[in-house]
């Protein structure tokens, strides 16, 4: 899969560029954000696998409005909440509106990067699911198209030996013209 395009949303500007470092040092597409309004935006404008927000923020935005947002432009992506210790039921409560996983502070980044890698794999496992339902829906396509095709070879068949059955069965003619007029039957018109 291409490397994953991550919106990282958090108030504090040192926990903004922890991520992006580490993030980046992983091979990650990370774009920043100081606020809800801001995340926001960048949502508008461009779309994004992962989005990492904190759930407290100032302003008219916080992470539980962002996930709501994201949610509504796209339900592809992923949401991942950080949260302090004593907002553990406000991140559960995120996770029921469909965030993906929450992170609690201070950040771990082999937990954080096991779950992108997880992310990562589920994402992966759906796009061969969605190629694979269109190779099936091309080869139905496909094989529906030759059935009538096939079904119109039959009938067209059909119909010439029961016009060769009713030639070589009507005796009023001597044998030789009765087959003569059958073969001519099974020539191209």
């Amino acid at each position: 899969m291409k490397t994953m395009r991550i919106l990282v949303t958090d108030d504090d500007p040192i926990i903004r560029k922890l991520f992006a470092k580490r993030l980046r040092q992983e091979g990650y597409q990370v774009t920043l954000a100081p606020d809800g309004s801001e995340a926001a935006r960048l949502l508008d404008a461009m779309p994004f696998d992962i989005l990492i927000t904190d759930l407290v923020m100032p302003g008219g935005i916080d992470g539980i409005a962002l996930l709501k947002r994201a949610k509504e432009i796209s339900l592809d992506i992923e949401v991942i909440v950080i949260t302090a210790h004593s907002s553990i039921d406000t991140a559960v409560d995120a996770m029921k509106k469909g965030a993906v996983d929450y992170l609690e502070k201070p950040i771990h980044f082999d937990e954080l990067f096991l779950r992108l890698d997880k992310i990562r794999e589920i994402k992966s496992l759906q796009k061969s699911a969605d190629d694979l339902r269109e190779a099936i829906q091309v080869t139905e396509n496909s094989a529906a198209q030759t059935i009538q095709e096939l079904e119109m070879i039959n009938s067209n068949l059909l119909i010439k030996i029961d016009e060769m059955e009713e030639i070589l069965t009507d005796f009023s003619q001597n044998a030789e013209a009765r087959i003569e007029r059958a073969l001519k039957i099974l020539e191209p018109r």
